[in-house]
């Protein structure tokens, strides 16, 4: 669950951190009374991806109709596929200086990391790649959380590399700490995977303000935050009801089905995650493009199968299906039965290749092959198979 910038500022603000004022637009009109409202204004496309400056998504003005006409052009906009539905118009600030504020999880170490540096608004892997040493990283005990003294020894070291602020560095290690407790409070209380400020901005009063803000909850945690997902419903930029995330993936994940979107035109299904990867791996390996993961798991039922062939030709981009079974769990003459009771019953007109090995695998080839559809005893050959009738289909 990525949340759009607006959506992670009020959070932010409901945690007691700084944001500045503004106001969601989804009209160019909308905009140009934001701008009369609060004056010079940022106007910022809202998609869930980075890079909006660069793209052209980000415009400060100084009138409404200004603020009319870049919405106007930032409205019509797809930023890395993800069409601008709306955009964020607030008060425009004066920056002293950018700093980074983040908490993300630490696969490696199984814990969060706070990260902080005083090269903020830009993205923190390219500091980390050119400039590591601006970059201070605190992996606070999980139980009792960041505690002040460990903050303000992180912020210590991050402003070290900051000269023209090392004379301030007490006040605003201080500032920090407080800053950083709030952003951890968050971060815990959602079970984000991902919680920054990016930048940080330091105003030539002294005070600082989330400029920007990040925020991504671990799917698995879903469920546990349900008065979120369905406040965002409520909230979301779009006429669909989806807050920037991909359609085909909340339908997926509204079916209780693990699966991918992606831009192919090769439906894929396995049982695994690890088959499933190999399954788009052979495709394009045969010169295909997948439209998608999707893992039934380890069970494949019947109306598993046929659910993940229905979610799957959802995508009218899809031209074809692989399902890849590997039988141990899963009794190839069910899969065959689900695939062949799907085919009749969603009326199926699309080329179907399945490949099935293990339990049943003779049985469920047989009534495969006496139902006309493809089936296959290896995975490269059904990767072949269905890349060349999906071929035939262009």
């Amino acid at each position: 669950m990525k949340l759009l910038e607006y959506q992670a500022k009020q959070q932010f603000a409901a945690a007691g951190i700084p944001i500045p004022q503004g106001r969601l637009a989804r009209t160019p009109a909308e905009a140009g009374a934001a701008a009369r409202e609060l004056g010079r204004v940022a106007v910022k496309a809202q998609v869930p991806v980075g890079g909006r400056g660069k793209a052209g998504g980000i415009a400060v003005v100084d009138t409404p109709e200004e603020a009319e006409r870049e919405a106007t052009r930032i409205l019509a906009m797809d930023i890395g596929g993800y069409p601008v539905r709306g955009v964020w118009c607030e008060t425009g600030l004066d920056i002293g200086a950018e700093f980074y504020l983040g908490i993300t999880l630490d696969r490696d170490r199984r814990q969060l990391a706070v990260i902080f540096s005083a090269a903020g608004g830009i993205e923190i892997e390219k500091v980390a790649e050119d400039a590591p040493e601006k970059i201070a990283t605190l992996w606070p005990d999980p139980f009792a959380g960041p505690q002040p003294y460990e903050i303000r020894q992180m912020a210590f070291a991050a402003l070290a590399h900051a000269p023209q602020l090392r004379a301030d560095a007490a006040r605003l290690a201080t500032q920090v700490v407080g800053l950083t407790e709030k952003l951890y409070s968050v971060a815990v209380s959602l079970d984000a995977l991902t919680c920054e400020i990016n930048p940080l901005v330091l105003t030539p009063d002294g005070s600082f303000i989330a400029a920007d803000g990040k925020l991504e909850v671990d799917e698995n945690a879903h469920y546990r935050h349900a008065d979120l997902a369905a406040q965002l419903a409520t909230d979301a930029t779009g006429d669909d009801g989806r807050t920037g995330d991909d359609a085909y993936e909340v339908e997926a994940q509204r079916r209780g089905l693990t699966y991918v979107h992606l831009d192919g035109n090769i439906g894929c299904i396995g049982n695994g995650a690890g088959l499933v990867m190999n399954t788009l791996d052979l495709v394009k390996q045969q010169g295909g493009e997948p439209a998608d993961f999707l893992d039934v798991g380890g069970g494949a039922s019947a109306e598993k199968v046929r659910a993940s062939l229905e979610m799957v030709l959802l995508d009218p981009a899809v031209q074809g299906v692989f399902i890849n079974i590997f039988g141990g769990i899963t009794r190839g003459d069910e899969v065959a039965r689900g695939v062949i009771a799907a085919r009749d019953e969603l009326h199926i007109t699309k080329p179907l290749v399945v490949r099935m090995t293990g339990t049943r695998e003779e049985e469920g080839r047989a009534l495969l092959s006496a139902a006309g559809i493809t089936p296959a005893a290896s995975a490269t050959e059904a990767a072949a198979k269905i890349v060349a009738l999906t071929r035939d289909q262009s």
